[in-house]
């Protein structure tokens, strides 16, 4: 008996698989055991077309081979390549050394890679040491940049049997590299992130909304949730889809996690700097939003927003039911998908913006156009996100009207320097999350007001009627506000400027 080592990904974890083989006298038979899905039990054909390829001659015995643990699901065409290996060399003395063997077949030997295997990979990283893997040669780039493990790239068959017959040459298989964007990396605290430098979209194409711009700039540097209101045409969605550009940057674990995501989406994923951006239409389901699925929880669109934004236009046209459920990721930052086959937890840790006009109409605020709006209409139309939701939101803004003389009088570099000013600050401080996403017990270590800045807050919370909630959000941006102005406590004006982005 031989045995090689893949995995498969149980919910959003990998689960190591031990691939064993055997052959013995009985009448001809390729079989595969082991609960293993459709597109296992297809693989006994691309596999025995693969070692044609090789010219392997198949013996005139049983192969049986199984996948242990025999209690787990497997699935994904991955397994391809540890079981034509384990099958061509069954008959040779070679040690594979608890390789992880990942790759699909094609009929010809050449191996493919597959979606699964990026996120299954950075999985297995992140719990087994001196991890050692072979996977497709088109694949090495991108797994050979996540740390602390070795990866060896193969293009067909032929070579994945040669890297095992052939040590002494197995180096060359190597791959070793340095992604590009990770060389550009800045330190802080013995902690490497990488910032963006790319501005395809730049706040200077937005003309006029200083009060807009600034706001942006706080919500960017916190990660604080941020609303939008204003006529159509005012550029609120143009902000929001700048506002990624702007954002602190990431450290390579979270660049990794981002793709990997990406990836357990079935979607194809290049590594970059910037944030992930999604922003679902209000016509979207609640599943495509949350995740979830009949069998397994698939991951949604607030998973995909982890680290990033997740942008709702058309706010109230958004479902009831949808815009209720954004209660739970907003304030805990986790969504809990609960099956009778499984429980699947996605991190949710992103920045909430929401775009919406102040009527059905969206022509209340235009001094051009007159709003054909019924009191009770507007009434409806606002009623349609709860309070309880609004409470969650940290920064509200009523955009101006655009005019023709707006000139544009920031853009997006110089917005970005300051965002990582505050957040070198914040780090520096020793704070694990970022102001928008702090703990109330790191609410109350960090965020220190001076004298004056206490009694305007007492007050505040007297006069506006703020919730416990309201004031830790307001505690929060007022710490945005401090570390942009690079303050060590908060001061009066701090409060101030917090206090005139709450929605009341």
């Amino acid at each position: 008996m031989k045995r090689l080592f893949c995995a498969t990904l149980d919910a959003n974890k990998a689960q190591s698989v031990e691939v064993e083989s055997t052959f013995v006298r009985a009448l001809p038979n390729f079989s595969i055991v082991g609960l293993a899905n459709q597109s296992i039990q297809e693989s006994k054909e691309r596999i025995k077309a693969a070692l044609s390829s090789i010219e392997f001659k198949f013996p005139a015995q049983k192969i049986t081979i199984n996948l242990s643990p025999s209690d787990l699901k497997k699935e994904g065409s991955h397994f391809d390549l540890p079981i034509a290996i384990l099958i061509a060399l069954q008959k040779e003395q070679v040690g594979f050394e608890d390789f992880y063997c990942f790759g699909e077949l094609g009929l010809d030997g050449s191996i493919k890679g597959t979606t699964s295997i990026f996120p299954i990979v950075l999985s297995l990283a992140s719990y087994c040491k001196n991890l050692k893997v072979l996977i497709p040669f088109e694949m090495s780039e991108l797994i050979s940049s996540i740390p602390n493990i070795e990866v060896y790239g193969v293009n067909t068959l032929f070579e994945a049997t040669t890297f095992f017959t052939d040590v002494e040459n197995r180096d060359k298989k190597r791959a070793i590299n340095t992604h590009q964007i990770f060389k550009n990396s800045i330190k802080i605290k013995n902690e490497e992130y990488i910032p963006n430098m790319d501005f395809t979209l730049d706040f200077a194409d937005v003309k006029g909304q200083s009060v807009a711009k600034e706001a942006m700039m706080i919500s960017a540097a916190g990660m604080h949730n941020i609303l939008l209101e204003g006529s159509p045409g005012c550029g609120k969605s143009m902000s929001i889809k700048r506002l990624r550009y702007i954002l602190p940057p990431l450290s390579t674990e979270e660049i990794l996690q981002n793709a990997a995501n990406i990836f357990i989406s079935g979607e194809n994923a290049n590594l970059t700097p910037l944030r992930p951006f999604r922003s679902p239409h209000h016509t979207s389901s609640r599943p495509s939003i949350f995740g979830g699925g009949s069998n397994s929880g698939k991951i949604g669109e607030v998973g995909l927003a982890h680290h990033g934004i997740l942008f709702f236009d058309e706010f109230p046209h958004f479902s009831k039911q949808v815009l209720e459920s954004l209660r739970e990721p907003l304030e805990d930052n986790q969504v809990l998908i609960s099956r009778v086959n499984s429980k699947v937890c996605y991190k949710t840790e992103f920045l909430f913006a929401a775009a919406q006009n102040p009527c059905p109409c969206g022509n209340l605020f235009n001094n051009t156009k007159t709003c054909k709006c019924s009191e009770l209409e507007i009434a409806r139309y606002k009623a349609r996100i709860s309070a309880p939701v609004l409470d969650r939101i940290d920064i509200y803004v009523q955009m101006d009207e655009s005019g023709s003389n707006d000139k544009s009088d920031i853009n997006s570099s110089y917005m970005y320097e300051k965002v990582l000013n505050a957040f070198k600050k914040q780090k520096l401080r020793g704070q694990k999350s970022l102001n928008g996403k702090m703990s109330d017990s790191e609410v109350k270590e960090f965020c220190v007001l001076e004298k004056e800045a206490k009694e305007l807050l007492k007050n505040a919370i007297t006069r506006f009627g703020l919730s416990h909630r309201g004031v830790g959000k307001v505690l929060r941006v007022a710490r945005s506000v401090a570390d942009l102005q690079n303050l060590d406590t908060i001061d009066k004006a701090s409060v101030v400027k917090a206090l005139s982005f709450r929605q009341r």
